[in-house]
């Protein structure tokens, strides 16, 4: 019988100093666009005998001893694994249970330092670089929850862990990457929901509490600024916290600018660059060159590494190394807008995502991560 492991205790493998070999079975166009880091390929079909491929595995994986295969859903890497166990004693092999769609619920909780009397705890999702956040007050453990994704569970246990009660849920814009948890968590908590006062414009179709350019919402002791930043979409804010951190979402990543024509149709390809142009220069990089920039994403490579940076650590940046480390920031306006021009690869079914995320598309909680498989891609 083949043992399985969750994708949690993967993750928990991958950061330790055990020795393992991890074998991904998708198919080749599968496993080039996104797998987890360090996974070979070993292309195996869910009906497909081992027979007269052991020397070619074990070429593969060496002398390692412990094999764990994966594939997209535990089909083809479970088959891999019980032929493996049948055919040779070699290895100890298990098998990772729900595949890619379990590794995609992996997530990790850091806690942001330097962000003065606010405690800012950064929710990561290691397959698509997805970061939420839960922003609070240690004085009276309030809290509101930013950007989360649909595993709700893991913002209230974020939550729970840093002392906080959620009092609030605020997603910076629609969405088009990933499914937004934000309704659904307001919902559970029976805490208010916000978005801009300009998501009406996206035609969303559900009730919320609108934030208006520069409001502040109080949470406990802590102000939390709506900043109006249109750009990566035209009802996108950022939302700053007691003048020390800038949730910044897709605005504004550690090592370049969100991309900006998601929303906007191919004859208004200039208009979102130019709202963008404008938005860094004239409202993010104005701000005290001190404060903390957190964004939304950090951009997962091929290999399933983080771009910047590694799971578990703060994934942060501030205005003035951001000014003096991102190139698309040293642009004039032309060049910025042409090189926005090509962003490269759009999301996985974003238009699909959008539309859910305004509320326009029913999605079952099954459908939600098949909607969702593969890297983020909204940076440009």
């Amino acid at each position: 019988m083949v043992t399985t492991l969750t994708a949690d205790r993967l993750a928990e493998l991958q950061d330790g100093d055990e020795e393992f070999a991890l074998v991904d079975t998708r198919p080749e166009d599968s496993y080039d666009s996104w797998h987890v880091p360090g996974a070979l390929h070993f292309p195996f079909g869910p009906d497909e005998e081992v027979d007269g491929r052991l020397e070619e595995f074990e070429e593969l994986v060496g002398d390692t001893e412990r094999v764990i295969t994966i594939c997209a859903k535990g089909l083809s890497s479970g088959n891999l694994a019980t032929q493996l166990e049948s055919a040779t004693d070699a290895y100890a092999v298990e098998t990772v249970d729900g595949g890619m769609k379990g590794w995609s619920g992996v997530y990790d909780a850091v806690e942001i330092e330097g962000t003065g009397d606010a405690r800012i705890v950064q929710v990561q999702r290691r397959a698509k670089g997805c970061l939420g956040y839960v922003v609070g007050c240690g004085e009276t453990g309030e809290a509101v929850v930013v950007d989360p994704t649909a595993d709700t569970d893991e913002f209230t246990v974020a939550a729970e862990e840093a002392g906080l009660s959620v009092v609030g849920v605020i997603d910076s814009h629609v969405h088009a990457d990933h499914v937004s948890g934000g309704r659904q968590l307001a919902d559970e908590l029976e805490v208010p929901y916000y978005l801009s006062e300009r998501a009406t414009e996206r035609d969303v179709e559900f009730e919320y509490d609108a934030l208006e350019r520069n409001e502040v919402l109080a949470v406990g002791e802590r102000e939390l600024k709506a900043i109006a930043a249109p750009g990566h979409t035209s009802e996108m804010i950022n939302v700053l916290v007691d003048d020390r951190a800038l949730l910044t979402a897709d605005t504004l990543h550690v090592d370049s600018t969100g991309r900006t024509e998601l929303e906007f149709s191919e004859d208004e390809g200039e208009t979102g660059a130019r709202m963008l142009y404008e938005t860094l220069h004239r409202t993010i990089l104005a701000e005290p060159e001190s404060v903390v920039v957190l964004p939304g994403h950090v951009t997962v490579t091929a290999d399933g590494e983080f771009a910047h940076g590694a799971p578990g650590e703060e994934i942060s940046t501030t205005v003035r190394a951001a000014r003096t480390g991102i190139d698309a920031l040293e642009l004039d306006e032309e060049a910025f807008v042409d090189r926005l021009a090509d962003a490269g690869e759009k999301p996985a079914n974003f238009e699909e995502i959008i539309e859910r995320n305004r509320g326009a598309l029913e999605l079952a909680p099954e459908d939600r991560v098949e909607l969702e498989m593969g890297p983020n891609n909204c940076s440009a």
